[in-house]
């Protein structure tokens, strides 16, 4: 385990969650989400420094959280994201678990 991020255990699996940190964040994405972070975080920055506002790098920062934690714990189950997202949108019956059932796996 490093400064970046701390283990979580789910049946006996380690998970690596990042801390909410730009660079734990940027090291937990998979590397096809690389570029579309620091694009996002540039022109953020542009923003907060013109605006004198740091709340839109504050969102930046939580948003992308999630996309770490969620791409660093199921990379697979996150690639597959999209796809599922399109197919309940056409309408097509996809397995999906409760959110009560989702909470007890992920430990919380």
């Amino acid at each position: 385990m490093n400064a970046h991020a701390r283990e979580t255990h789910d049946e006996g699996a380690a998970r690596r969650v990042p801390e909410r940190n730009l660079r734990a964040i940027r090291a937990a994405l998979l590397p096809e989400e690389v570029g579309a972070f620091d694009q996002e975080f540039r022109a953020i920055m542009v923003e907060a420094t013109e605006s004198l506002d740091l709340t839109p790098l504050t969102a930046f920062v939580e948003r992308w959280w999630r996309v770490a934690w969620s791409s660093s714990t199921d990379a697979a189950g996150h690639r597959a994201m999209p796809a599922t997202a399109e197919r309940l949108q056409r309408g097509e019956h996809v397995p999906t678990r409760s959110w009560s059932e989702l909470r007890s796996q992920l430990g919380a």
